[in-house]
């Protein structure tokens, strides 16, 4: 065991501990801004839906119930514009972080490949590329990369925790110099359907890998559109090449999700006014925090989508940290995202109404 662990870096979060108990010490209590873990309800007819399914006996399937496949193929050409895709272009998962720690490994990635990832990311991608025991770099644009050895290429548009969004040419771009070197594209697109000042788009979308789905992946979750972190819920979209040996490993690793949780999921894809309602809180809390913090002296860069702000005061992001958790507010510091992140904090957005207007209240002391 300690040869695995051994490989991990510390776990970043554990770093906070002091700050939060400062937070928590406030008379009106802690704003917790950091984590970004969903706090509304989960919507009554996803409840509903997980419920009638609760006499579930049997083993669920790896690869989901036909009626997952079809509400996951239905949405991925709804909302996503994809074309032609078919049930062997879609795979459930356990939420989408088991995935990304664990797919080099299933990938049979190892010493001597390479895995790439943007310069400020969700740190899941290195933990990912050492569980495999794969080296790991990181990139402002993936086409000034050498492909030699590259082996896994992520994206991550909507960004976490930048919240920047890649064009639709910039996509375009960067999906026809993946397979011109022949290096395995996965996009994390957990965000896609949380765009403020852009439009996020997929590389599943026909103008920008021109109608073919070869060499290139999607991942989507439901965690964050439907409040459903607390289910694991989550599914990959694209080559069916390279999702039906996933397939396989992941029958033999049993890594399949509860039957109730698909027939929850089922629900959520179906259904696009619940998202609509939750995007409508995120947006109003999205606009007083982001006045606040430029009001108290911060600068927002990007955060175009997503659910978080990308705010700095130019300096070390942990002075940043103090600051805000002497007024009872915990934040992320940005270098959890890397060291490009030092000046930043990233801000969730994932905080009750009566807790958001705590936070702005503090900020405007």
């Amino acid at each position: 065991m300690s040869a695995v662990s051994d490989r991990l870096p510390t776990f970043p979060w554990d770093k906070l501990a002091p700050y939060k108990a400062t937070a928590s010490a406030h008379p009106d209590g802690i704003v917790d801004l950091s984590v970004g873990t969903p706090v509304d309800p989960v919507p009554e007819l996803i409840q509903k839906a997980l419920i009638d399914a609760a006499d579930s006996p049997g083993y669920p399937t790896v690869w989901g119930t036909p009626e997952l496949r079809d509400a996951i193929t239905g949405w991925v050409e709804r909302r996503l514009g994809a074309r032609g895709v078919t049930h062997r272009h879609v795979l459930p998962i356990v939420g989408s972080k088991e995935l990304v720690a664990w797919l080099p490994t299933q990938l049979g990635l190892g010493p001597g490949d390479r895995v790439a990832h943007p310069r400020l990311a969700y740190p899941t991608y290195e933990v990912g590329a050492r569980l495999a025991r794969a080296s790991y770099e990181v990139y402002d644009d993936p086409t000034d990369l050498d492909p030699e050895g590259l082996k896994l290429l992520w994206l991550n548009s909507p960004s976490n925790p930048t919240g920047r969004v890649l064009s639709k040419d910039e996509l375009t771009r960067i999906v026809a110099w993946a397979r011109e070197h022949g290096v395995l594209l996965f996009s994390d697109e957990c965000y896609l359907e949380l765009g403020w000042e852009a439009d996020p788009v997929s590389v599943l979308h026909p103008d920008v890998n021109g109608g073919s789905y070869e060499g290139i992946v999607s991942v989507h979750s439901l965690s964050k559109r439907s409040n459903l972190a607390g289910y694991r819920a989550a599914f990959l979209a694209g080559d069916p090449a390279v999702l039906a040996p996933l397939l396989e490993i992941r029958k033999h690793g049993g890594l399949m999700t509860s039957a109730t949780t698909q027939a929850a999921a089922v629900a959520a894809l179906g259904d696009d006014v619940h998202v609509r309602e939750q995007r409508e809180r995120y947006a109003a809390r999205r606009t007083a925090l982001r006045e606040a913090l430029l009001s108290h002296g911060f600068r927002i860069e990007h955060s175009e989508a997503s659910l978080y702000l990308w705010a700095t005061r130019d300096e070390s992001c942990w002075t940043t940290v103090a600051h805000l958790a002497d007024r009872g507010i915990l934040v992320a510091p940005g270098d959890f995202y890397g060291e490009a992140g030092d000046t930043f904090v990233r801000v969730a957005l994932t905080a009750t109404d009566e807790r958001i207007a705590a936070a702005v209240a503090r900020l405007a002391r």
